[in-house]
């Protein structure tokens, strides 16, 4: 095992900080869009800007997003956000990013220029290879903590060199570069300076030793990856580079001191510091974590080992479970089915229905992932009859998520050990008030919603404080607060019923 560092990388504090400049620029580059926000010295948000951008379906399970329009998004949402926060932008100390992880891009080192759109983590392309590769699971499992999957990158970069003529010749005269969405924005905001990552998105490539702290040779090797098109990996907390003047608006040198993948930025924002305490994000997929320190969990049971970071960005080790197809179901019902109007309308629509009328939905649009972990999964809608309307499947939609959720809280509770009685919740989805209600009800513990919904922005700001001197980690965990709590309240008898009948609908989903 190996690390390679291709650029200069300062650790938390190893470059000077203008401590006079008093907010924080935050990105959070997301699977549909990408926003900007502007914190406060208190921590309060006090501008933001939001741009979607196009998703590419190619082909039946193939997702690709365009590298250069998410950097025109980028661009164009900082720009915004300052303009409307109305500071002038020498004011910023640092700047934190937070990214769709797994998403793969591979672009020209000396043009900037991407070699083909980037391969999306919802991609199923690379299915095939990675079943041609399974006799070699267990070590990548062993190695990285993932499963054998196409979700992650590895495979991803293996398809480029397969698909993209001249590619590997390139490598070898090292002008590609290899990245995630965080690699990407902060090569574009150091005008090409600096190629580099942190752990937590490292630990979701498929090529990361967790253990080690370095790429693997081995699975390089596997995978017949060139080492010339890597990044630096550094902490969480760290000083990736400095801004070069005129790109996005911004003056030169305002450092990127905050940088992690957007699960793990959610479990920061959320305050989940401590070992045992866990978050469910509701995003385009749903995604849970689980803090367990410095203690490595070895999931039997589907569920990932990932790297997160404690108070301070340093990093620890996390349980996670992905569920592909969250609020991407009310998109689909938005943009495909055309039942809803927008995505804020599903609660009043559903307003005063007692029960989906034992309709199911199962969201399997590019498989199913944990804990089944069945690619050629797809989705359904089970249990219609002619009493069953739009309103019925609309309230399945939602209920999917609260299922799906529940599928990887069982198993996290059972394999780490420890005693969880709440669930942290943030994202979209989070502010749904019948949907937080009936997590509750089918989890049978408390949801806890915190008053800045957007934990995964908040995270990445937060940590781009702390070490750019702006706040300390006790202060952080002050600016923290807790906006509501559901508890539970559904029968367990009726809560048995719903779960059994939502087993069954997955059981044909697998057929």
């Amino acid at each position: 095992m190996w690390y390679r560092s291709a650029v200069r990388c300062w650790p938390a504090g190893g470059a000077p900080v203008n401590r006079t400049r008093k907010y924080i620029l935050a990105i959070d580059q997301g699977t549909t869009g990408s926003r900007a926000f502007i914190f406060d010295h208190r921590g309060k948000a006090v501008a933001s800007a939001y741009k979607e951008f196009q998703q590419h379906y190619p082909k039946p399970g193939w997702v690709e997003h365009d590298g250069g329009e998410i950097w025109n998004s980028v661009e164009g949402v900082i720009r915004e956000a300052v303009s409307l926060a109305g500071i002038d932008p020498k004011w910023i100390a640092a700047i934190g990013i937070t990214n769709q992880r797994e998403t793969t891009l591979l672009w020209d080192r000396q043009t900037g220029r991407p070699y083909h759109r980037a391969i999306v983590w919802q991609c199923r392309r690379t299915a095939r290879a990675c079943a041609r590769l399974q006799r070699h699971a267990p070590l990548f499992r062993e190695v990285t903590g993932l499963v054998l999957d196409a979700y992650f990158s590895g495979t991803k970069v293996q398809w480029f060199f397969e698909h993209v003529p001249g590619l590997r010749r390139k490598a070898r005269e090292g002008r590609v570069a290899f990245g995630t969405m965080d690699t990407w924005l902060i090569y574009k905001l150091t005008g090409g300076q600096a190629h580099a990552t942190d752990m937590t998105n490292a630990s979701r490539t498929l090529l990361y030793d967790i253990e080690a702290r370095a790429w693997s040779l081995d699975l390089l090797q596997l995978l017949d990856i060139p080492d010339t098109i890597l990044p630096c990996v550094l902490p969480s907390s760290a000083v990736f580079g400095h801004t070069v003047a005129g790109i996005a608006g911004l003056p030169a040198g305002i450092p990127i001191t905050g940088v992690m993948g957007d699960q793990q930025a959610a479990l920061y924002g959320q305050g989940c510091f401590t070992p045992g305490s866990i978050k469910n994000t509701y995003g385009t997929g749903c995604f849970m974590l689980l803090n367990t320190g410095q203690r490595r969990v070895h999931s039997r049971g589907g569920l990932l080992t990932t790297l997160a970071c404690d108070a301070t960005g340093a990093p620890v080790f996390a349980l996670e479970g992905s569920v592909f197809m969250a609020g991407a179901v009310v998109q689909w019902m938005r943009d495909e089915l055309k039942i809803i109007p927008d995505s804020s309308s599903t609660e009043r629509m559903i307003e005063g229905l007692e029960d989906t009328h034992g309709v199911y939905v199962v969201p399997a649009f590019t498989g199913l992932g944990a804990p089944y972990w069945r690619p050629e999964a797809r989705g359904l809608i089970t249990g219609l009859t002619r009493g069953a309307n739009v309103r019925h499947i609309i309230r399945a939609g939602l209920e999917s998520m609260a299922y799906q959720t529940r599928d990887v809280f069982d198993l996290m509770r059972r394999e780490s050990g420890f005693p969880v009685k709440a669930l942290a919740v943030d994202g979209g989805a989070s502010r749904n008030d019948f949907l937080m209600q009936f997590q509750a009800d089918i989890l049978g513990v408390e949801v806890r919603r915190p008053r800045q919904a957007d934990a995964t922005v908040t995270g990445a700001a937060y940590l781009a404080g702390v070490a750019a001197g702006l706040w300390t980690p006790e202060r952080v965990a002050l600016m923290q607060a807790q906006e509501r709590c559901f508890k539970p309240g559904l029968p367990a008898a009726r809560v048995r019923e719903l779960y059994s009948g939502w087993q069954k609908a997955v059981s044909r989903a697998l057929v």
